[in-house]
């Protein structure tokens, strides 16, 4: 697949950039998808929830009513899950949510969902650029030129650019990622895949070499 390169002004260049069919050009595996979004939603998880159970609770352990003869059920101390401030059975612990994942199978999920995008044409190529300064007005005159304004976009950078990043930090629909760090999840959260010139050839070196 052939596109057109862009610069920030939103004009056509001279050049041209080729997505590699094996990268962006193969059968979507949903199944892997799926997998890759769920992985890295649980491993987003803190998974420091907790409630107190019988024996953590305060309070005397005196028991309250005899065991039998009353009518009702048997109960112990105040503490008991049955009486308002008692316990909770069985309630949360801390535990881990993540799980492991195959690095085959990240990457399979990588190029399918580059290959979904592509399908749908919601891939745009710019050429590499920096700002002086931070300026958010500079980022959304940016997606306005590309006419990718009211969209959630996900713009891929060769490296780490903190004027790019403070420029787009205030805007909700925009995300910025390095193409090193680029996951499945990242790319089906957006509508359009913003890459620019350089972070084609990392994502290519990256994902052949897998």
């Amino acid at each position: 697949m052939e596109l057109n390169v862009y610069n920030i002004k939103g004009e056509v260049t001279d050049k041209k950039v080729t997505l590699n069919d094996s990268i962006y050009g193969i059968e979507p595996n949903e199944h892997v998808l799926w997998l890759a979004v769920k992985h890295y939603l649980a491993n987003q998880r803190q998974g420091t929830h907790k409630t107190k159970e019988r024996s953590e609770v305060s309070g005397s352990t005196r028991k309250l009513i005899r065991q039998k003869g009353s009518g009702g059920a048997r109960r112990g101390d105040i503490n008991s899950p049955l009486l308002v401030g008692g316990g909770r059975v069985f309630g949360p612990r801390p535990r881990k949510y993540g799980f492991k994942l195959n690095k085959k199978e990240k990457t399979l999920a990588r190029k399918s969902a580059l290959s979904l995008k592509a399908k749908n044409n919601a891939i745009t190529v710019i050429e590499d650029f920096d700002f002086d300064e931070p300026k958010t007005k500079q980022f959304v005159e940016l997606t306005k030129n590309l006419q990718l304004a009211d969209k959630k976009l996900l713009f891929v950078l060769p490296s780490q650019n903190k004027n790019v990043y403070l420029s787009a930090r205030n805007l909700s629909k925009v995300n910025i990622i390095t193409a090193s760090d680029i996951n499945a999840y990242k790319i089906m959260d957006c509508a359009n895949l913003v890459l620019t010139e350089s972070a084609v050839g990392i994502i290519d070196n990256l994902l052949l070499k897998a």
